[in-house]
């Protein structure tokens, strides 16, 4: 038997088939613009059919003491033109009712809606308030068109509901390789400067993206990531084999008490920007070329030399070699590489094929663009709850389309190796007080 599947899960499969990592997430924008919009509308015109029969679907009118009279009977689609181009939505059918169903926001003849910016801008922007969806829904479609609450309800109260339930969710499950730490900045309180959002994604030991955590942070203090890291370790997220953030202070001293044993890698793509922004303007390409030119190990594995600290050690070398030629023309710039320089070059202990992924913490970047492009526009979010939701909405739909990690046999050895090594030492053999005391200088002596 056939499994019927609603037209909204139907929309919702064509978003999710959007990020199956075939294209860029700036090619598809106008596209998940116009799903969103077909999404939303069809969530809205489906919720009113439950609000008018005073059922859910498949919900029986014995369960349901006030139940109206009559059944779902299909759908026809119905096309509307909203500013994201045309768009297709099923319009629900029913019968056997004693009074005729009409959708408020459709009416009977509406075939133009601005209903993607009133119910996206309502809902993202506004704060998933239940008045301002009304209120642009009546200025848009006109007074005849407002939604009853309850309606409204469900439609704006959906992601909030799903973004708490996925920031509760234990995380004793999720074994992690490398975890990824960023913060991108928003304005959401009033005469308030930009605040950080705080961001955890990693990749598991299957080589699977993840994305784990969003909090705002108020600030980027080590007291604001030690929390949001302590709340993690609460979740039961256990320790990652490497961390990859910026240079920000706070984050780093978080990090390293909060996950001792893990590796720390400093992100290189920042690290050079710190670099380069302590340079001429005419001598910008040399040192950028000469920066990454010490971190191209092709050559180093092509001799022989392989993931660990031989490998490590040479890439010193070269940091060295770089600081010892240009130390005397740009001593600030030379003096930013070298500080931290051990964390530079933690990710060249861990398998090759992983190297260009792990080096830096810009895998999130684009998709913070994103979101940060979407608020632009109206400078400020109204709170905390309304920054979240916006950007846990974009984040979550565009995570599905990540690129894993390809995880060979060589690479799951040495990784491996690397978690037994760090998060899995042995356990030291402890002598007893008799022993101990038995063991005096005379004895040692005599034995030796």
């Amino acid at each position: 038997m056939s499994v019927r599947v609603s037209p909204t899960e139907k929309i919702r499969g064509e978003i999710d088939a959007l990020f199956d990592g075939s294209r860029e997430l700036s090619e598809i924008i106008e596209d998940v613009a116009r799903l969103g919009a077909r999404l939303i509308i069809q969530a809205a015109v489906e919720a009113e059919v439950e609000v008018f029969l005073g059922r859910a679907r498949y919900q029986r009118a014995a369960e349901c003491p006030d139940a109206r009279a009559g059944s779902r009977n299909g759908f026809c689609e119905s096309t509307i033109k909203t500013t994201a181009g045309p768009v297709t939505v099923a319009r629900p059918k029913l019968r056997g009712t004693t009074e005729a169903f009409a959708s408020q926001l459709f009416g009977k003849g509406v075939t133009k809606s601005n209903a993607l910016e009133s119910l996206v801008i309502a809902g993202f922007v506004r704060g998933l308030s239940t008045r301002d969806v009304q209120n642009t829904l009546a200025d848009a479609l006109g007074s005849e068109a407002a939604l009853s609450k309850s309606t409204v309800s469900r439609v704006c109260q959906a992601i909030g509901e799903e973004f708490e339930a996925w920031s509760a969710r234990r995380l004793h499950d999720l074994e992690l390789d490398y975890l990824f730490l960023d913060a991108s900045m928003f304005k959401m309180h009033p005469g308030a400067r930009a605040e950080p959002v705080l961001a955890a994604w990693g990749i598991t030991t299957e080589g699977a993206p993840v994305f784990v955590a969003l909090a705002a942070g108020g600030s980027e203090s080590t007291d604001a990531w030690g929390d949001f890291l302590d709340e993690l370790r609460a979740r039961g997220l256990r320790p990652p084999l490497l961390v990859i953030s910026d240079g920000a202070a706070g984050l780093i001293n978080a990090a390293e008490t909060a996950l001792p044993r893990s590796l720390r890698q400093r992100c290189l793509i920042h690290r050079c920007r710190n670099v380069l922004a302590k340079v001429p303007a005419e001598a910008l390409r040399e040192l950028r070329d000469a920066y990454w030119a010490i971190f191209d190990t092709d050559d180093l594995i092509a001799a022989g030399i392989a993931p660990g600290p031989k490998l490590v050690a040479a890439v010193q070398q070269r940091i060295d070699a770089f600081a010892a030629q240009y130390g005397r023309a740009f001593p600030a710039a030379v003096k930013c590489l070298l500080s931290d320089r051990g964390q530079l070059t933690s990710y060249l202990r861990f398998p090759v094929e992983h190297h260009r992924r792990i080096r830096h913490s810009n895998f999130i970047e684009r998709t913070f663009g994103e979101t940060r492009r979407r608020v632009k526009v109206i400078g400020r979010l109204p709170g905390e709850t309304s920054c979240l939701n916006l950007v846990w909405a974009v984040l979550d739909r565009a995570s599905r389309g990540w690129r894993g990690m390809a995880m060979t046999p060589t690479g799951t050895r040495l990784l491996a190796d690397l978690r037994h090594q760090l998060l899995d030492p042995p356990t030291p053999l402890h002598r007893s007080k008799t022993d101990t005391q038995a063991q005096t200088p005379e004895s040692v002596g005599a034995v030796a």
